[in-house]
């Protein structure tokens, strides 16, 4: 490495110990200062690589490498002449002569040393806690080594602690193929961020993706086989658990042993004691900063946004510069498994004589309630399953909000006024904690810096720049700002249209245009006509020429002609690829209705080409495993058999499930059965801004659970009830009543006009539930149009529809009797006849799995960066 001119071994020396998220933030903010100019920076880091958002840590699971997990610019090392040691810690002080020893035998003198050493896990001091098969969840490798356990010699594993990391380690195991349990010795899981309510959604959610929870009790002994591996654990209840390896996630503790080793205050419980610079009390040259730090008000800060908060204090310190830590908001906003959870301001309600405003529908796995002072102020809250209004939320903690608190934890759809937006935040009010960023910050950037996109707001401000929960009100509030000042915002589809994709659609329609060429060469923006257009666009404008096929005179068959060219991946194949690179095959199964003999020809063809079976939660059998050569004989297999593609891979309907309705149950009005086969056989193939999911349910009972789905149906003793813009998944909605009592030709026509006008006027993969809420009038508007024909446009939408059904043809079939489209379902272009070596499997519950190979980390040199 080459020193900056300025940084000579005759400058003050500036050493951190530590270099994780937090100690990345002390150098960028040492840099913003002009500090790394004058001084010299050395970085002792302990791990092999350097500061990478562990945060996100569970996403290398999900496909994610150790570089897309860095934090760290090696060119911004570089340009600042930072010494950066990978894989060389400290391993000690001396105060006196202010001289710090790292592992590797360097000394370095220091003028202020900076320790960042974090935190270390916490593992209960139980027998065989160090037994063969236990393991902690905190680094990269520590992910290596528990993914390498798993593979090899697990089937069921348990998670030690029920918090944030806990469950992450938990839905890790059960991303690779282990039976997974959580122990929380608290009676509720995340204790800390939730009340029993919040716990309760949290559990209910948890449990129904398959994961087993104990909680209440603790861990006793970890039981050990003759070889010393773990064979279970014994409980405090006195029950005992069969696992084969356990995951300790049971909290961290400050890592502060060289401070006590050289003589520094620590707290009784831990942690490196500073004042309000984060100055060490017994030492004027020595700070810390983040999970290591005890804090001037007693606390140890266990999260990201308060350590970036604790570096910028430091590194003004140094600077001579007035900066004071003295506390820090411990909201939060996650996703669990999946699932929101987020807490903010005084969630428990501590406050004397405040007021508790709860919503919860334990069904659904939704959980809202705000904590509300006598006058009126915000105080805090938790919210589980739906956390989209947190942002804005915790932005008004601290005041009074301009509606009643009702209005703010009603979910759409449940009766509450319009929800309140970002526009309507003080300047003062706080949109990014973890940079402390504030709503007249971020407007500021917009009016005097003229940033016109998030991403130069973003780097005007660092606001969105931390755990990233502030994204979505920062977009509102540039977006809301600019438009305030008269500045024209883009809200093109993309960089190649101006256009909205509604404002596509009704080009297409109204011009008959039938290829996406033709599109982008007369409407699409100046420098992209003539051109190939991008992974935006193209998907887009092909799913909307597909919608409108049979009225515009375009094919409505995905894979002739350009249209293969503009499919994403899964429509390409017509099945869905999964991790290892096989493909998955759904055939339709019209209501969840089918015979003796469709079961026995969907068993026989898994057998013979070794598939993995699941029945799906849309009522439908599932078959993993199979080569993309293999699609077209599974197909034609199918097809023979009277099946037809079930178009899980693409923006389209997917399935009308059902219940047993009056045919079978005591309790059922109508048939619900042949309802529900009716509609998905009508809508079949019917391409659309994203998937679409019904249900039909044939009583009150709701056993179809119809009001979670995009368009849903129930049963009444005089017709049907019609209920639109559900969501399950992640951001839960109960769907809204658009019209009842009505006849089996009433409610066809009325979700004809429904489907076409979501289809004509949503944005780019929104849902039904987004859609609902974003369109100006939201249900009324969209009632209006399609139930009292207010823009008397229902004649249309029915020709549209009337159009499809006509024209729908399956597109399996289509596949496996055209010799041109079955050349490209092959692994190899310039080798048809050779599989994909890579695509393995290995035997699981007498079924298969993939046979991924482990993840390994290359340890390359890191450039611009001295390394000993």
């Amino acid at each position: 490495m080459t020193a900056t001119p300025e940084a000579t071994e005759a400058a003050p020396t500036i050493v951190l110990v530590g270099h994780g998220m937090v100690g990345q933030r002390f150098l960028e903010a040492l840099a913003e200062r002009g500090l790394t100019a004058t001084h010299r920076v050395v970085v002792l880091c302990e791990e092999p690589r350097p500061a990478y958002d562990r945060v996100a840590l569970t996403s290398y699971f999900s496909g994610k490498t150790p570089e897309d997990l860095s934090m760290t610019d090696m060119e911004f090392i570089k340009d600042h002449g930072i010494e950066l040691y990978v894989g060389d810690p400290a391993v000690s002080v001396d105060r006196e002569a202010r001289q710090v020893t790292a592992e590797s035998g360097q000394v370095f003198a220091y003028d202020a040393l900076v320790l960042a050493t974090g935190s270390y896990p916490f593992v209960p001091p139980v027998p065989n806690k160090d037994a063969a098969g236990c393991f902690v969840y905190r680094t990269i490798e520590d992910l290596l080594a528990i993914e390498e356990y798993a593979r090899t010699k697990a089937t069921t594993g348990a998670v030690v602690g029920g918090g944030l990391l806990g469950l992450e380690a938990a839905g890790a195991l059960k991303g690779l193929g282990v039976e997974a349990h959580i122990v929380e010795f608290a009676p509720r899981l995340m204790p800390v961020q939730v009340d029993d309510g919040g716990g309760a959604a949290l559990l209910r959610t948890i449990e129904n993706m398959g994961l087993t929870v104990h909680t209440g009790v603790g861990t006793q002994e970890i039981v050990v086989d003759a070889d010393g591996a773990v064979t279970g654990m014994k409980l405090s209840d006195g029950s005992e658990l069969a696992t084969d390896m356990v995951v300790f996630s049971a909290g961290v503790r400050p890592r502060d042993q060289l401070a006590r080793d050289c003589g520094l205050t620590v707290g009784e419980r831990g942690g490196i004691t500073v004042d309000e610079q984060c100055r060490t009390v017994a030492d004027p040259h020595v700070f810390a900063i983040g999970e290591c730090a005890l804090a001037s008000d007693g606390r140890v800060y266990g999260l990201v946004a308060p350590g970036y908060e604790q570096a910028e204090t430091a590194a003004a310190t140094i600077a001579s510069d007035e900066a004071a830590f003295i506390g820090a908001d411990l909201s939060t906003k996650l996703k669990l498994l999946g699932v929101d959870v987020a807490s903010f301001g005084d969630a428990h309600g501590t406050a004397e004589d405040c007021l508790d405003v709860v919503y919860s529908d334990s069904r659904a796995g939704l959980y809202k309630k705000l904590v509300i002072g006598r006058d009126g102020t915000l105080l805090g809250g938790i919210l589980v399953g739906d956390a989209d209004a947190y942002g804005t939320l915790k932005a008004f903690t601290g005041s009074v909000p301009p509606v009643s608190p009702e209005s703010l934890v009603l979910p759409a759809g449940a009766g509450g006024p319009a929800q309140l937006g970002p526009s309507a935040l003080p300047d003062e009010a706080v949109v990014c904690s973890c940079h402390n960023v504030t709503k007249g910050t971020i407007r500021g950037a917009v009016t005097e810096h003229s940033c016109t996109t998030v991403p130069e707001v973003k780097k005007c401000t660092k606001a969105g720049t931390g755990c990233g929960s502030c994204v979505k009100v920062l977009g509102q509030l540039v977006t809301a700002e600019l438009e305030a000042s008269g500045v024209e915002v883009d809200k093109g589809l993309c960089g190649c249209f101006s256009q909205t994709r509604e404002e596509l659609y009704e080009i297409v329609l109204a011009l008959r245009i039938n290829t996406y060429q033709d599109l982008l060469d007369r409407y699409g923006r100046e420098g992209a006509r003539g051109g190939d257009g991008c992974e935006i666009c193209k998907p887009t404008v092909g799913s909307v020429i597909a919608s409108l096929a049979p009225t515009i005179g375009a094919s409505g068959y995905v894979l002739d002609g350009e249209q293969a060219a503009l499919q994403d991946s899964n429509d390409h194949f017509l099945a869905n690829i999964q991790k290892n690179g096989s493909y998955s095959v759904v055939p339709r199964i019209a209501g969840g209705e089918i015979t003796p003999e469709g079961l026995i020809v969907i068993g026989e063809i898994a057998r013979d080409f070794g598939l993995y079976t699941k029945i799906t939660g849309g009522q439908r059998i599932d078959m993993f495993g199979a080569r993309v050569e293999q699609l077209p004989l599974i197909w034609a297999r199918l097809v023979d058999a009277g099946f037809e593609s079930g178009h899980a891979y693409g923006k389209s309907l997917r399935t009308v499930k059902s219940c047993v309705g009056q045919t079978w149950c005591r309790y059922g009005v109508q048939d619900s059965v042949r309802m529900a086969i009716d509609l998905e056989l009508r809508y079949r193939g019917l391409r659309s801004p994203h998937k679409l999911k019904s249900a039909v349910s044939g009583c009150q009972r709701e056993c179809a659970e119809a009001q979670s789905k995009d368009f849903g149906v129930i049963a009444t003793a005089n017709g049907w009830n019609l209920y639109v813009g559900g969501n399950g998944g992640a951001t839960p909605r109960h769907a809204d009543l658009l019209a009842q009592d009505l006849s089996d030709a009433e409610l066809i026509r009325l979700i004809d006009r429904f489907l076409m006008f979501y289809i004509r006027t949503a944005d780019r993969l929104e849902r039904t539930s987004v859609w609902l809420e974003r369109i100006p009038g939201g249900l009324d508007h969209v009632r209006d149009v399609v139930v009292e024909d207010s823009l008397g446009i229902c004649e249309e939408l029915e020709s549209l529809m009337a159009a499809h059904v006509a024209n729908y043809r399956d597109e399996w079939s289509e596949t496996i009797n055209d010799p041109e489209k079955l050349a490209r379902f092959v692994s190899f272009v310039n080798a048809p006849d050779t599989p994909d070596p890579v695509v393995g499997f290995v035997p699981e519950r007498d079924q298969v799995k993939p046979d991924l190979p482990l993840l390994t980390i290359g340890h390359r040199p890191l450039e611009g960066s001295a390394q000993r």
